[in-house]
């Protein structure tokens, strides 16, 4: 992970005043920051794409069980991750927090397409599409701009919230009534 003064692991919580369509009312799991720049993922935007209709898998998947695309953010969107609620038990998985695991691995990706529907429902997953990214100093600026809120990343929240009402969960989370947050410098 990142070094000394980072933020990482958090969630980023955009100010209502966001105007960025990307990311208004968007709530991102912060994976990495530090001097090079920080990656995160949208973790509130769920999409209408089935990925058993999207996925290229050789052999093909026989079946769609219903796993949607989330919109992971604007960087690289044809790229696609897992963000899941425990350890895949793949050598190219990391462990961001307690509960929520990233990986690539398209054998993970392949054993989540062929799970029953019932069992996909209860796995605690997200198939995410692209990322966040921001440049060196980028997403600091931002943070003192006061574009955005940070919370705890906890996967208690990213997985057992519906996506509609997890911006303003984790808001209240924070003792914070979104109606009531202005812009204004300092982080938030």
């Amino acid at each position: 992970m990142a070094s000394t003064g980072s933020f990482a692991p958090t969630l980023l919580l955009a100010m209502p005043q966001m105007v960025d369509p990307n990311f208004a009312r968007s709530v991102v799991l912060l994976c990495e920051h530090g001097s090079e720049g920080a990656i995160g993922f949208v973790v509130n935007r769920p999409t209408d794409l089935r990925a058993a209709a999207a996925v290229v898998l050789d052999p093909p998947v026989s079946r769609d069980n219903g796993l949607v695309f989330w919109a992971g953010g604007p960087v690289e969107p044809e790229r696609g991750f897992l963000l899941l609620g425990e350890s895949p038990g793949a050598v190219d998985s990391q462990c961001v927090s307690e509960g929520l695991y990233l990986t690539a691995s398209v054998e993970v990706l392949r054993r989540l397409l062929e799970c029953d529907p019932e069992e996909v429902a209860r796995k605690r997953c997200r198939l995410l599409l692209g990322y966040a990214g921001w440049g060196p100093g980028q997403l600091d600026r931002e943070l003192t701009a006061s574009a955005w809120l940070t919370a705890p990343a906890e996967a208690g929240l990213v997985f057992g919230t519906a996506p509609e009402a997890m911006w303003e969960r984790a808001i209240r989370s924070l003792g914070v009534d979104p109606l009531a947050l202005q812009l204004g410098p300092g982080i938030q």
